[in-house]
């Protein structure tokens, strides 16, 4: 079992920045892909990004690609999410996810571990 705990959220400027982070716990980190999906209010669960076991590679959605990066630190069993150029429209709780899987996925009920959540609120 993965116990997952997010960080970081709060309220910001149109265009400022937020790092997110995710701590994982409860058993090895080893062998899980990890990712990032948000949720607003009223609407469906959506892939943020993802990043494989390895870190080797990411995936990112394209309405946030160029302005968020994925990270994670297998030794501090850790993954980040640093988001530049913060929008409106990223207001969301913002969720981490594992699956014990090599391999990232950008669908959501492919991870069967998740965390609680943290909002993130962009004023305009």
């Amino acid at each position: 079992q993965v116990q997952l705990v997010e960080s970081g959220g709060g309220l910001v400027q149109a265009g400022g920045s937020l790092r997110l982070s995710c701590a994982a716990s409860g058993r090895t980190f080893v062998g899980y892909a990890m990712g990032w999906f948000r949720q607003a209010p009223g609407k469906e669960r959506e892939f943020v990004a993802a990043i494989t076991w390895s870190g080797s590679t990411t995936y990112y959605a394209d309405s946030v690609k160029g302005r968020f990066t994925i990270s994670r630190d297998n030794a501090k069993n850790t993954m980040s999410l640093q988001m530049y150029s913060l929008r409106p429209e990223d207001t969301a709780v913002y969720l981490c996810a594992a699956r014990p899987q090599l391999f990232a996925s950008t669908e959501a009920h492919e991870y069967p571990y998740w965390g609680q959540g943290t909002q993130v609120t962009v004023s305009s």
